[in-house]
């Protein structure tokens, strides 16, 4: 199994180098195959400049073989090219921007069943913002207001992104909503990966995470490891 990177948004610059350095040396090093899914800026049209961002900044950190993928609807999700390069990568970064669509372009596909198989055979996963929000069992939809079941690869949780800045005014209600589940808060440029012990999680970067669950409130500032 591989590793999980789940980040808070405002992604490529400042304190990201952290989480995104240490991702890359649990992929193999700098010459692993690095992929990045511009998908959920598809909807605004802005997915090849989004992807040329994450193209660059990972090429800045010493990557060696990054690629944008276009995938970026059901037919490209489905797309055998696509799905080829995404089984032989070792990371995966998934691109934030208009969460339902992205949640509901990459279920049940071919692009996110061979995700899962290079997951499950090491690679290491990771989200920004919409992405990271996907990737959990629950995601909110701020457009419509409402809850939709995710990717669940972090059963029993939901990810409230940009943390410090808007997503914790999301928490009062959520909280009322689905009581019984993880809320998680990651702050903008701040990242929690999997790479703890017995699978806790570490957070990097500029800022925290906050945890919500059964009533409490608890916060991990960079450093810091925690169970979810």
């Amino acid at each position: 199994m591989g590793y999980l990177l789940l980040e808070g948004g405002a992604e490529f610059g400042g304190r990201m180098r952290d989480p995104d350095l240490r991702a890359i040396e649990l992929a193999g090093g700098f010459n692993a195959p690095l992929r990045i899914l511009p998908t959920a800026a598809a909807p605004g049209d802005n997915h090849r400049r989004a992807g040329g961002n994450g193209v660059r900044w990972f090429q800045s950190l010493g990557a060696k073989d990054v690629t944008s993928l276009p995938l970026i609807d059901k037919t490209s999700a489905n797309d055998e090219a696509i799905a080829k390069s995404l089984r032989e990568a070792k990371l995966i970064y998934i691109l934030g921007g208009f969460t339902h669509y992205l949640g509901q372009t990459l279920k049940n596909s071919l692009a996110w069943k061979v995700a899962l198989e290079a997951y499950q055979n090491g690679a290491v996963i990771a989200g920004s913002s919409a992405g990271a929000m996907v990737m959990c069992e629950f995601y909110y939809d701020p457009d419509s207001g409402k809850i939709h079941g995710g990717l669940n690869l972090v059963p029993n949780s939901l990810v409230l992104p940009h943390h410090n800045t808007f997503g914790n005014s999301w928490a009062p209600r959520l909280t009322k909503q689905i009581p019984n589940v993880t809320l998680i808060g990651i702050d903008e440029q701040t990242g929690m990966l999997n790479d703890g012990e017995n699978n806790s999680w570490n957070v990097y970067g500029a800022g925290g995470v906050t945890v919500y669950r059964e009533g409490r409130v608890e916060m991990y500032k960079a450093g810091k490891t925690f169970s979810v």
